[in-house]
């Protein structure tokens, strides 16, 4: 996790992700603040998963496997969700997450 204080909604996505996935590696980032919200919401995530779950698997199937374990928060209070999934022998030749855009609204 990289940050030191962590929501609610964001331990719950953690939590979640980590007992479907058994990720050798997650990142859980809480961006909300990057938009036009309320202080300390929490609407807007970028996950960063990595897991051999995701062998054999295009991406578009490897998002819905993540939203399908998210469908309640996706439902009810997460706005947004960056997803970046990897196997763990694209993370070794990867290792990088793209950089998220500066909101507009």
């Amino acid at each position: 996790m990289s940050s030191s204080k962590v929501g609610p909604v964001a331990q719950v996505i953690t939590d979640k992700l980590n007992t479907e996935f058994n990720p050798s590696f997650i990142d859980v980032l809480n961006e909300s603040n990057r938009h036009n919200v309320p202080p300390n919401s929490e609407s807007h995530f970028k996950v960063v998963l990595v897991s051999d779950n995701f062998s054999g698997k295009r991406l578009i199937a490897r998002h819905r496997m993540v939203n399908e374990v998210l469908a309640v928060e996706l439902e009810n209070s997460i706005h947004a969700l960056s997803i970046h999934t990897y196997t763990e022998e694209e993370w070794q030749g990867e290792g990088n997450v793209p950089r998220t855009p500066n909101c507009k609204g």
